[in-house]
C-alpha cells in the first residue's frame, strides 16, 4: 500500500515567473489603454477642429449670400462708406447684409454691418448694432477661428473679370479709400474667399452674390 503523496506547492522561482509574466502582460495592457485614450483625444481635438472649421466657413458665407448694396454713414469719414469695401490694408472685408434674425422683436433693423479682420492668426467677426455708426458706436467681437496664416477675398465685376479690392472703381477718398459715389452701392457678382490654416493647408469657396 502505497502512502499519497502530500501536495506540492510553487516554488519561489516558479512564483517569480509567474509575476513577471503578469507584470509584462500588465504592462502591455497598460501601454494599449494609454494608446486608446490618446487616439480618442486626438479623434476628439480633430472632429471640434472640423466643426469650428464648418462653422466658420457657413458663417462667412451666410453673411456673403446676403450681401445688401446699403451704404453706411460713419463718424469719422465725410462721405457713406461703400456697401462692401475690401482693401489690401486694415480690416479684411466689411459690408453691409441682411437676414439679421431678431427672435426676440428688438426695434431695431434686419441688416447688420460687419466685418471679417485677422489678427495674431485668429480670425475674428466684429459687427454693429445699428448700420449709421457714431463716436460711441463700437463693434461686437466673435472669434471663429484660430491657426490662420491668411484669408484673402476676390471679387469677380460686371465684366467677369476677378478683382483683389472692392470697390472696383475708386475716385474721391473715404478713410483713405477712393471711393466715387456711384460705386458706393456696387456689388460684385461672386466672391471667392481662401482660408489658409497651419494644419490643413488651403480651403477656397466660391459664393454667388444675389443681384438686385
Amino acid at each position: 500500500m502505497t502512502t499519497p503523496r502530500a501536495p506540492r506547492g510553487f516554488t519561489l522561482l516558479e512564483l517569480l515567473i509567474a509575476i513577471t509574466i503578469f507584470g509584462i502582460v500588465g504592462v502591455l495592457a497598460m501601454g494599449g489603454y494609454n494608446q486608446l485614450i490618446r487616439q480618442r483625444e486626438i479623434a476628439a481635438t480633430t472632429m471640434e477642429r472640423v466643426r469650428n472649421l464648418q462653422r466658420c466657413v457657413m458663417r462667412v458665407s451666410q453673411d456673403l449670400e446676403q450681401v445688401t448694396a446699403r451704404p453706411i454713414r460713419d463718424a469719422t469719414s465725410a462721405t457713406d462708406m461703400p456697401a462692401l469695401l475690401s482693401t489690401n490694408e486694415g480690416s479684411l472685408i466689411e459690408f453691409t447684409h441682411a437676414g439679421w434674425t431678431n427672435p426676440t422683436g428688438i426695434n431695431r433693423s434686419t441688416l447688420q454691418r460687419v466685418r471679417y479682420r485677422l489678427v495674431d492668426n485668429k480670425l475674428y467677426r466684429d459687427y454693429w448694432s445699428v448700420l449709421d455708426r457714431t463716436l460711441n458706436s463700437t463693434p461686437i467681437e466673435v472669434q471663429l477661428l484660430d491657426k490662420v496664416t491668411a484669408i484673402t477675398f476676390r471679387f469677380m465685376d460686371s465684366g467677369h473679370q476677378w478683382q483683389t479690392t472692392w470697390p472696383a472703381t475708386q475716385a474721391a477718398p473715404v478713410n483713405g479709400i477712393a471711393v466715387p459715389s456711384f460705386a458706393s452701392r456696387q456689388l460684385p457678382m461672386a466672391i471667392e474667399i481662401t482660408i489658409s490654416l497651419q494644419d490643413w493647408g488651403e480651403i477656397k469657396r466660391l459664393v454667388e452674390v444675389p443681384s438686385l
